[in-house]
Order: C-alpha cells, then sequence, then structure tokens
C-alpha cells in the first residue's frame, strides 16, 4: 500500500467514525490533515490496528520509495562527515603528541638526561580505572608467597568493576521498589496482558464494524464454487494450517491427511465446519473460529472439501473412520447455497 492509499484508508475511517477524533464528519480538510499527520507520523491506519491484511511496507522492505529516504540519507552523510572529523582529529592530535615527544626527547639529550615519556591522557585514565600498582612498587604488595616463580600480591579489583557491581545493587534496590513494592511499573506477565487486553479490545472494535455473513452450520453443503474455495485456500495458507496438514492437505506428524476419505471427527460438512471452528486442542487442533468469522471458516471448510481425491506425493496414512457422504440433488444444493 502507497502513501497516497493508506492516507485514503485513513480518511475513510475518520469519516465514518468522527468520534474517534470529535471532529464533524463534514469538516473533510481536518479530516485529510489528520490523515497525513499520521502518515508523517507513522501512525498505523484501520488495517494494522485490525491485523487481518497486509501492513504497509516498512523502510527496509522498499526503501528507495519510502518518504523517510531522503531524511535517512541527510542522517546518515551527517553521521559519516561527524565520524570523519573525529578520525581526523585524532590523527592530528597523534602527530603533534609524536612532535611534542622528538622535542622533549632532543632537550633531554642536550641535557644529558634520561629521557622518560609522559604518558598520554588515555594511559592516566586507564592507569586510573583499573589502580595499576607500578613495577617498582610491587614488594609494597608482595604477600610473600612464590610459587614457581610466580609471587602472589595484594591487588585489589579495579575501581571500575567496583563502580559496576554498586551500581548493580542500586539498580535492584529500585528496581524491587518500583516493581515489587509500589507497583508502580507492571511487570513482563503485565505487561503482556495489558497488550493482549488492546489486542483483543481492537479486534472486537474491528469485528464489530464489520457485517457477518449469517451461516447455518447445520445446513451449510459443500459445492464447487471457486471463488469460495480460492479465499479458503488463501486463508488454509496465510493462517498456518500447511504447517500441521501441509498446503495440499497431504498431512504432517501432526495434523492428518485432509485428502482421503477418513475423518476423526466427522466428514460431513457441519462435522469439518464445526473441527476448525471450537477446535480440538487437546489435540493440537486450534479454535479457529476465535480469530477467525465465520465466513472465512466456511471458506477453510471448502478448500478443505475441495481436496478430496486431489492425491498429493506422499500423503500420511488414513487417520479416523471411513466417511462417504451422501449424494444430494444438485437442485437442493443450489437452494441451500442461496438461502439466506
Amino acid at each position: 500500500m502507497n502513501d497516497h492509499e493508506q492516507g485514503g484508508s485513513i480518511i475513510k475511517y475518520f469519516e465514518r467514525h468522527p468520534q474517534c477524533c470529535n471532529y464533524p464528519r463534514k469538516d473533510s480538510g481536518s479530516l485529510r490533515r489528520i490523515a497525513m499527520m499520521s502518515i508523517f507520523l507513522g501512525i498505523p491506519g484501520k488495517t494494522t490496528w485490525a491485523q487481518v491484511v497486509a501492513l504497509p511496507a516498512s523502510f527496509l522492505d522498499d526503501p528507495f520509495n519510502h518518504p523517510l529516504m531522503p531524511l535517512m540519507v541527510v542522517t546518515a552523510m551527517v553521521v559519516i562527515t561527524i565520524l570523519l572529523v573525529l578520525v581526523v582529529a585524532v590523527y592530528l592530535l597523534r602527530v603533534l603528541n609524536v612532535m611534542v615527544q622528538q622535542t622533549e626527547r632532543e632537550r633531554a639529550e642536550k641535557l644529558g638526561l634520561a629521557y622518560a615519556p609522559n604518558p598520554s591522557w588515555w594511559q592516566k585514565i586507564w592507569q586510573d580505572l583499573n589502580a595499576f600498582v607500578p613495577v617498582e612498587k610491587e614488594k609494597d604488595i608482595d604477600l610473600g608467597h612464590s610459587y614457581d616463580g610466580i609471587r602472589e600480591l595484594d591487588n585489589h579489583l579495579p575501581p571500575w568493576w567496583k563502580w559496576l557491581f554498586y551500581s548493580t545493587i542500586v539498580w535492584a534496590v529500585v528496581y524491587l521498589i518500583v516493581y515489587h513494592i509500589s507497583n508502580s511499573m507492571p511487570l513482563s506477565i503485565g505487561e503482556y496482558e495489558n497488550e493482549l487486553t488492546v489486542v483483543e479490545e481492537q479486534v472486537r472494535a474491528y469485528r464489530a464494524s464489520q457485517p457477518q455473513e449469517a451461516i447455518d452450520e447445520n445446513t451449510l453443503v459443500y459445492a464447487k464454487d471457486e471463488d469460495i474455495i480460492s479465499k479458503g485456500k488463501t486463508v488454509f495458507i496465510s493462517n498456518n494450517c500447511g504447517s500441521c496438514h501441509r498446503n495440499d492437505g497431504g498431512g504432517s506428524t501432526i495434523g492428518p491427511n485432509l485428502t482421503d476419505e477418513y475423518w476423526i471427527h466427522g466428514g460431513a460438512m457441519k462435522n469439518i465446519f464445526s473441527t476448525i471452528k471450537t477446535g480440538f486442542v487437546e489435540k493440537g487442533m486450534p479454535a479457529w473460529g476465535k480469530v477467525m468469522s465465520l465466513t472465512d471458516v466456511r471458506n477453510v471448510a471448502f478448500y478443505v472439501m475441495s481436496l478430496q481425491g486431489s492425491n498429493p506425493p506422499n500423503p500420511k496414512a488414513p487417520q479416523g473412520d471411513l466417511f462417504k457422504p451422501a449424494k444430494q440433488d444438485s437442485t437442493q444444493v443450489q437452494a441451500l447455497l442461496k438461502k439466506p
């Protein structure tokens, strides 16, 4: 979905739901400004809230056509420039330090003194962070133990390690107070439950806004409706049904073969519809009716019925009982399909 399509969907959403933004329905200019702001600020549209249709392409999916591409290019150029300036600055400092050391060495030679280079600022910081004891002062911390010429020294832990350890203690106290005593912030399980509640509310709102087709599973009959079967195949593959039954319905180590005449929970149309809708969690079959509309359940059931006799390669062995569907008059089938 491009930017214009996304903006159009957002405008249509606000026009249908003016109470969401407290703007009058007739104020199309305000709605358009809200839609365009949502695009530039990255606010997801209605399709994202529904979580049932494809999300817009992200920057990584299509960077050259993404509206943030100019900003990303400018940001990259600024970062590269800063890095180059830092590299040049470090190089100049090193050259300057070499020149200073060379001057001091020549001065010491003229005075007949032994040259001892001064530590750099980084060496001083490293020395302070680790609190190294100079070699000439190691006798002060010698514990008098020697093992194969290796002396034992009373070296303490580096200061940076102690600071890090003390900070973990402080963080543990703050974490205990915030998350377990005052309950000011939720734990991970609390965050998960909050997000789950929000998603469920969004799904309920979406379903409430979508008219549901009235489907009576007791009178539902199968017919080779290519449109319904095609939609059912799309849902079957996209909802991971193929991970248990294979996309061709041949079955795997988890799910049974859907192309033969043997059924575990019945092979009638209403049995297949009910199995998809309510599931059998104890046997690994989810209740897809909780996340799919009845129309999608019907479409998937039609696709499953269309797999009968397709003979996929390497099918799984039959499971369940043999089921032979009763033959129905074509006039009766068409009448049931047209029944509201």
